[in-house]
C-alpha cells in the first residue's frame, strides 16, 4: 500500500491542480460574467467531457497494455504498443475534432439548453474542441509514463498548465473582457503547454518509450489487441457521458437557476471525490503490472487495502461536504442568489453523503480494466448510469430536481454490488 500511495499522491496532486483551474474558470465566470454565462459553461461542461472523455478513455486503455508489457519485462512489446497507440490516437483525434464541430449545434438543441445560453455555449466549445489534439497528446504521454511507474513528471506538466491557465483566465476575462471564449482559450493554451512539455521529456529521457521505425507501421494483430482494450474503456466513458448528458438535459429543463446551482455544485462534487478516482487509476496500474507478472497474491493483498483506504477517505470527505455545503457554494455563487444556493446545497447534502459508493466503483473500474476484462467496466457503467437516468426522470416528475440528486447514489450502490459479487467469484476461481 505504501507503494501504491507513493505512486498515487502525485496523480492526485496533479488532478487537484487541474480541477483547481477548472474552479477558477467557474469562479471568474460566475463572479464577472454572471449567472447566464455560468449556466452556459455548465451546459458546455458535459459536452466537453463527452468528447474529451473519449480521448482520455482511449489513452487510458493504451496505458494498460504498456503497463502489462512493462510488468512482464517485454520492452520490445512495450515499444510496439507505444507505436501503435500513437497511430491510433492520431486517427481518433482527427475523427473526434471533426465530429465535435459538426454535431455541436444539434447536441445543444437536443439537450434543451435555454435560448439565452446556446450562443455562449457554442462560443466556448468551438475553441475547446479545437484543442482535442493537445488533450489526447497529454493524456497519452502521461499514461505512458505512469505505466512505467513515473507519476511525478505528469504532475509537473499538469501543475505548469494549471498555473498558466489560472493566469490566462484572469487576464482574458477581467482586463481583456473576452468572456466565456477567454476561459476556453486559456484552457487550450494551457493544454498545449503541458502536451509539448511532456513530449520533449519523453524524447530526451525515456528511450524505452520511443518506437522504432518498424513499430510505427500499422500492425493488425497489435492494433486489434490495443483497440479491443481501449475501445471498451472508451465505450465505458461514452456510456457514462451519454448518461450524464441525459441528466444535464433534464437539469436544463428546470431553468437557469437549477443549471447554475448544478454547475457550481458539480465543481465542488468533482473536486471532493477526485482523490478516490485517481487512487482507482493508480490501483489499476498496480494491478496491471502484477497481472503481467502473474503475481495474483500481490493483487489480492493490494485490493483489500485499497478498498479500506478508499472507503475511509470517502466517508471523511462526505462529512466535510455535508457540514460545509453552504460556504462551499458561496465560493461560486453570490449570497443574494438564494434560490441557486438552496438548490446547490441540497445537491451536495444528498449526493455527497454517498461518496464511498463512487470510490468503490472507481476501484472496480480499475480492477476489471487491469485484468483485461474491460467489458465488465462497461456493464457497471451501464448499471450505474442507467439507474441514474431512469430514476432521475421518474423522481423529478414527482418531487422536482431533488429526485435527480437522489438518483445518483442509488446508481452507484447498485453497480458496486454487481462489481463486488463478480470480483469475488473470479478470485475464488483463481484460487482453485
Amino acid at each position: 500500500m505504501k507503494l501504491i500511495l507513493s505512486f498515487c499522491l502525485p496523480i492526485i496532486a496533479g488532478n487537484l491542480f487541474q480541477q483547481f483551474y477548472s474552479l477558477v474558470d467557474t469562479l471568474v465566470i460566475g463572479r464577472v460574467e454572471g449567472v447566464t454565462a455560468l449556466a452556459a459553461v455548465s451546459a458546455a461542461g458535459w459536452l466537453d467531457w463527452t468528447v474529451l472523455g473519449l480521448a482520455m478513455g482511449m489513452a487510458q486503455g493504451f496505458s494498460i497494455q504498456i503497463a502489462q508489457s512493462f510488468g512482464a519485462g517485454d520492452y520490445a512489446g512495450l515499444r510496439r504498443a507505444a507505436g501503435q497507440s500513437i497511430l491510433l490516437s492520431a486517427a481518433i483525434t482527427v475523427g473526434l475534432t471533426l465530429l465535435s464541430e459538426l454535431l455541436l449545434w444539434p447536441m445543444l438543441t437536443a439537450l434543451r439548453s435555454p435560448e439565452n445560453t446556446i450562443a455562449l455555449t457554442c462560443q466556448y466549445l468551438r475553441v475547446i474542441f479545437g484543442g482535442v489534439v493537445f488533450v489526447m497528446s497529454f493524456n497519452l504521454l502521461s499514461g505512458f509514463l505512469r505505466s512505467l511507474g513515473d507519476s511525478r513528471t505528469p504532475l509537473i506538466a499538469m501543475t505548469t498548465a494549471a498555473l498558466c491557465n489560472i493566469g490566462l483566465d484572469i487576464l482574458f476575462i477581467v482586463p481583456f473582457h473576452m468572456g466565456v471564449a477567454g476561459a476556453a482559450w486559456a484552457t487550450v493554451i494551457a493544454q498545449y503547454v503541458s502536451a509539448v512539455g511532456l513530449c520533449l521529456y519523453v524524447l530526451f529521457k525515456c528511450p524505452e518509450l520511443i518506437p522504432k521505425r518498424g513499430d510505427m507501421r500499422f500492425n493488425r494483430l497489435i492494433l486489434k489487441d490495443i483497440f479491443s482494450l481501449s475501445s471498451l474503456t472508451c465505450l465505458q466513458q461514452s456510456v457514462m457521458n451519454f448518461g450524464i448528458l441525459m441528466v444535464q438535459g433534464l437539469v436544463n429543463s428546470f431553468g437557469a437557476t437549477v443549471m447554475a446551482a448544478f454547475a457550481a455544485a458539480v465543481k465542488i462534487d468533482t473536486f471532493a471525490y477526485l482523490p478516490v478516482q485517481d487512487f482507482g487509476n493508480a490501483y489499476s496500474t498496480f494491478v496491471a503490472q502484477n497481472h503481467g507478472a502473474g503475481d495474483h497474491g500481490r493483487i489480492r493483498a493490494g485490493t483489500k487495502q485499497a478498498f479500506i483506504i478508499s472507503t475511509a477517505f470517502s466517508v471523511a470527505i462526505s462529512a466535510l461536504v455535508f457540514a460545509f455545503a453552504r460556504p462551499l457554494m458561496l465560493i461560486f455563487i453570490d449570497a443574494n442568489e438564494t434560490a441557486v444556493l438552496l438548490a446547490g446545497i441540497k445537491y451536495l447534502r444528498i449526493e455527497g453523503a454517498f461518496y464511498f459508493g463512487i470510490g468503490c466503483l472507481f476501484l472496480l473500474y480499475g480492477y476489471f480494466r487491469a485484468v483485461q476484462r474491460p467489458a465488465m467496466s462497461v456493464v457497471l457503467t451501464v448499471i450505474s448510469l442507467g439507474t441514474r437516468v431512469a430514476l432521475a426522470y421518474i423522481l423529478s416528475a414527482k418531487i422536482g430536481e431533488i429526485g435527480i440528486w437522489m438518483a445518483i447514489p442509488i446508481g452507484w450502490l447498485l453497480a458496486d454490488a454487481t462489481g463486488l459479487i463478480t470480483m469475488f467469484k473470479s478470485r475464488r476461481l483463481q484460487k482453485q
